[in-house]
């Protein structure tokens, strides 16, 4: 296994299955691969989906908390699309939430899909909750979300899929360094 070298201490976000998660051994994987690479855990943020949480509620909670115990990050991904989602976000304490691609595709036209965004943002502000809105592809969207002080936006504005290399200066590497390929990138919006 590599060893955590990005010379700057970006965090990295990882899926987490729905499979991976309940085969109960993920705390102790996590822990391993912790211990394996290098990496600090404040670095490593997991992103979980709703799903996770309605098969077995107090088990999924059992597991959460014992990430959160190796320092890890949790983040739900494509919240709202799930069963019980202010239930959810009552009862744990996620360190963001990340609003479906499809709310964020319907801004530029549907004023429904403002409304449900608006009330999510002001709901994780409320929460002490960050919000990272996923999907954003135009100026109009971006301008939304951020006249409505979302926390962080991805999408193909701020950036597509491309080699490591790609974003040497980013990680704090040379031009021209291999790496494994950076799957997204995430901007946080100015304070």
């Amino acid at each position: 296994m590599r060893r955590a070298s990005w010379p700057r201490p970006l965090t990295i976000a990882v899926n987490i299955s729905p499979i991976q998660f309940r085969q109960g051994n993920l705390p102790r994987l996590v822990h391993s691969i912790l211990l394996e690479t290098g990496l600090a855990p404040a670095r490593l943020e997991l992103e979980i989906t709703e799903g996770v949480l309605i098969d077995d509620f107090p088990r999924a909670v059992s597991i959460l908390r014992k990430l959160k115990a190796l320092g890890v990050q949790i983040a739900m991904d494509d919240f709202g699309s799930g069963y019980s989602s202010m239930s959810y976000l009552a009862r744990l304490l996620f360190r963001q939430d990340k609003d479906r691609p499809h709310f964020c595709s319907d801004l530029d036209h549907n004023r429904h899909s403002m409304a449900i965004v608006r009330a999510v943002i002001g709901l994780g502000h409320n929460l002490d909750v960050p919000i990272l809105a996923e999907g954003v592809e135009t100026e109009a969207q971006h301008a939304f979300l951020v006249q409505e002080g979302c926390d962080e936006v991805q999408g193909y504005l701020t950036g597509r899929p491309l080699p490591i290399e790609n974003y040497a200066e980013l990680i704090g590497r040379p031009a021209g360094a291999k790496q494994l390929i950076w799957r997204r990138v995430v901007c946080k919006q100015p304070n």
